[in-house]
Formats: C-alpha cells, structure tokens, sequence
C-alpha cells in the first residue's frame, strides 16, 4: 500500500508488489478506547520486516531515526498541530458546509456546538488535550489545537485527533473534511505545525536579546527549513489540492520567508504567552495540510532544520510586511523564493534535495515521489471540480 496512490491504483515505478510480506506491530503506548465508537479502540502500527527489524517503508520509523538524529545532539524537538477542517453535509449528491457562519462567529460556535462539544469531549477522555477551539474563516470551518508532545507522539497525536473529528462528525450526519481546499470558493484548510527545541528542560529557540526573541540555533534552524522549503513542500502539502491553498495573501504563506508573528511568512515566530515567555515560544510553519502524512512532514522538517544547524545557515533579518508588497527586486535580495505552484513542481524540488532523500531513505522516497508523480498525472489537469471530489473525502 505504500505504492498506492489517492487515485486508486499502484503507482508505475513502484517497486511494490505481489510478492513479499511486512508485519504490523502495534505500539501499546497508543492504546485507546474510541469514545464515539463503543466497543471500539485504537493501536497505532509501526511496519517491521518479518527478522522485526524496521521495513524501509515505514513513515513512523522515519521520524524515529530523525528525532534519534536530534537527540544525538541534545536536542529535543517537541510539536503540536492546528487542525483545520470543514464540517459538510451532502445535498443532492454534493457537500456543502454545514451552515454559513461567519469568521470568529459566537454564531458559528452556537451552530457547531452540540459536534464540537462532542468532539472536545471525546479528545478530552482519549487524554489528547485540546488547548483551543474557534469557527474559522470559512463557512463551517473550525480550528482546534491540541498539545504539543515530542515528535513521534506528536504525529501519534495527529492521526488520533483527526480521525475523532471524523468519527464523532459522522455520528452527527456530518462530514468533516481536512482536503486543503474543499470548496473552490473558500479559505483552504492547513494543519499548521508549532514546533520548539528543548535541551536540559530549557527551549532552545528562545533568546530575549536575538531579533524577534529568536536565537541563534533558532535562526539556523528556520533557515534551513527556509533553504528546504521548495522541497519540503512536496511532503508537507503532498496533494494536487494543496497548491489551490498556498497562494500571497491567503494567510497560508506563498514565500520563503520568515518573521515575528508574520501570517504570510513560511515560518512565523510565534509571540510567547507574558510570564512564560521562554516556555511558550515556539516556530509555526503554515504550509502544511490536512493531506500530509504527519510522521513524514514532521521529520522531514527536523532534518531540514538540523541541516541549518549543521551548516550555521542565516535566514536572513526577519521579515515584518506581507512579503507579496515587496517588490521582485527586493525578494530577490532578501533570497525569498515564491513557492512551486503545483506539485509536480515540488515533486521536482524534492528529487533534487539530497539531503531529504538521504534521510528518507532510497525505498521510501522512491515509493513516496513515484506516488505523488502518479497523482499528479492523474489530477493535475482535470476539472477543479473532478480534482476536489477526489480529494474531499479522502482527506
């Protein structure tokens, strides 16, 4: 299956076949019993070989050996998402959202109280912790956050939180959809990814003298994300539809760049909570979406940082205007790049980055670019409403 594609079909050039077999061995620690599914509970996998070594294949045992890599120099890298989502309901054999609710709304909140409130509660019981919830911009789009936790329970959590929304939705007659960009109309959707280093109880990203109280690790560990980004893209925004969503303007960033509780830049400095300044700082890097494979995203951006700090790469003065007002000139300068426009780009980006390749490792990056090349042929030219059917349910 790690050969097979949203479409539907093996993807040509994998080297997944008939022939052969893995194990899927639960991880305990994962247990839980499914609130919005009586009798029901959940164990999360990782994929062995049948000798119970790793299989090559294995997107969890990818983030394992990136935050081993951290921790092999006495850093802990620690996560937390911002889910965004829509709830829908099918009308006449197509989805609309489930109300029009206006942004910020208490009216929104009202409407999608009584899946809300469920969907809290369900969180709450299975012990993932969420932090905040609010209707977002979007008619019946909601964002919820949850707590941050190191990497691996982080993309644990991931999967654990999104498929409670979607259970708990489908109890209620809803779907809740996580596609980056279920209606064409809309605000598109991202799971943005908030993101410290700590060492020794201390956070690693925080230096109240550095410039946007960033410090000097921190700043080689944005500007490698920064230098990978184009790349990145390809495993973070993974689907055709990702690229309807990453476009200036739009609050989901367009450009590499980054800066002080910026919206439009690639990696926001978020401002810490007063009195807890040093605990609560953290990087939010928005170009990521609700189609990325969290243990592949989330790893793929840890490598990307540790290579800044290997290198000491600069990123540069921060950025504090919507970097689409500059004009190219100035962009130019600053070394910010405008993000591929379509996968099949990034897909090009990611085969030229051996540093990413070299992590992932050559079975499972040739499974993952040969998957998102496929898709990319079957979806990348089709009618905007044939691609987003394609991606509103699977997502």
């Amino acid at each position: 299956m790690q050969g097979f594609c949203l479409t539907e079909h093996l993807a040509p050039g994998t080297a997944l076949g008939p022939v052969g077999e893995v194990r899927l061995v639960p991880d305990l620690n994962t247990f839980a019993l499914l609130p919005y599914a009586p009798g029901e509970a959940r164990l999360l996998c990782d994929m062995l070989r049948l000798d119970w070594t790793p299989w090559e294949n294995c997107p969890r045992s990818f983030l394992k050996r990136a935050s081993a890599q951290a921790a092999s120099a006495g850093i802990t890298a620690q996560a937390g998402f911002e889910y965004e989502f829509y709830l829908a309901r099918e009308v006449d054999g197509r989805f609309v959202p489930a109300d029009d609710s206006l942004c910020f709304s208490s009216d929104g909140m009202d409407r999608a109280g009584a899946v809300i409130g469920d969907i809290l509660d369900a969180l709450d019981r299975q012990g993932l912790t969420p932090r905040q919830y609010y209707p977002e911009l979007g008619p019946a789009q909601q964002e919820l956050s949850n707590h941050h936790a190191p990497l691996p329970a982080a993309a644990d959590h991931q999967i654990a939180v999104r498929e409670t929304i979607r259970g708990v939705a489908l109890r209620h007659g809803l779907v809740a959809s996580f596609a980056p960009k279920p209606f064409p109309d809309q605000a598109g959707s991202g799971c943005h990814v908030h993101l410290s280093l700590w060492r020794n109880g201390r956070n690693l990203l925080y230096d109240p003298d550095g410039a946007a109280s960033l410090s000097v690790l921190g700043r080689h560990f944005v500007a490698g994300i920064l230098t990978h980004l184009p790349a990145l893209l390809a495993i973070t925004c993974p689907s055709v539809n990702s690229y309807r969503r990453l476009a200036p303007n739009r609050w989901s960033s367009a450009y590499t760049c980054w800066g002080p509780d910026n919206r439009e830049a690639a990696v926001r400095v978020a401002s810490p909570f007063r009195g807890r300044e040093e605990s609560t700082a953290n990087i939010e890097i928005k170009a990521v979406d609700g189609s990325a494979n969290p243990y592949l995203a989330l790893g793929a951006l840890l490598v990307a940082g540790l290579d800044g700090i290997q290198r000491a790469l600069d990123p540069g003065e921060p950025l504090t205007v919507n970097p689409d007002d500059l004009d190219e000139d100035e962009r130019r300068r600053r070394n910010i790049r405008r993000y591929p426009t379509t996968l099949g780009e990034a897909v090009a980006e990611l085969e030229r980055d051996n540093v990413l390749l070299d992590a992932i490792g050559p079975a499972l990056a040739r499974e993952f670019v040969a998957v998102r090349r496929a898709e990319w042929n079957d979806l990348g030219n089709v009618l905007v409403e044939e691609e987003i059917a394609a991606h509103f349910r699977r997502y």
